[in-house]
């Protein structure tokens, strides 16, 4: 199933993040796709808003992952950008965040598309400037 949103403004990109997060489960896997600049941690910030997190929310570009545990569950924030190598994840014990007691959302996942479980929710978030500075299309796909 796919549901295409089209967000008018940051606040609406925040309020859908925020939606999933509400409705997240344990277990749940969420693959986060877009350019720099699309939107991606907006996003986020309003997925742990949804999952009751009050800490601030920043993207984890140089340590791969941040956990944090404040929320309803744990939320894994993913953001694999500066991959090299796919043992990077395997050094950081992936499984124990994919299999684990949490949520995990995973920015730039299309680069360790080979671990990324078939269950696994895809949010692509896109620009389209003929529409507006602030429009984005944010596209999600669930195989639920």
């Amino acid at each position: 199933m796919t549901i295409e949103i089209e967000s008018m403004s940051a606040e609406d990109t925040f309020t859908y993040g925020k939606k999933l997060g509400e409705e997240a489960k344990k277990g749940d896997i969420f693959l986060l796709i877009g350019d720099l600049g699309v939107g991606k941690t907006v996003f986020t910030q309003g997925f742990a808003s949804g999952l009751q997190i009050e800490e601030p929310i920043s993207s984890p570009t140089f340590t791969i992952v941040q956990q944090y545990d404040d929320g309803r569950m744990p939320f894994y924030h993913f953001d694999v950008y500066r991959i090299g190598d796919i043992e990077e994840m395997e050094e950081i014990s992936y499984q124990d965040y994919f299999y684990g007691d949490g949520v995990c959302l995973i920015e730039w996942a299309n680069r360790i598309e080979e671990l990324i479980p078939e269950y696994a929710q895809k949010i692509e978030i896109t620009k389209d400037l003929d529409k507006g500075f602030d429009y984005r299309k944010i596209t999600h796909t669930c195989i639920k």
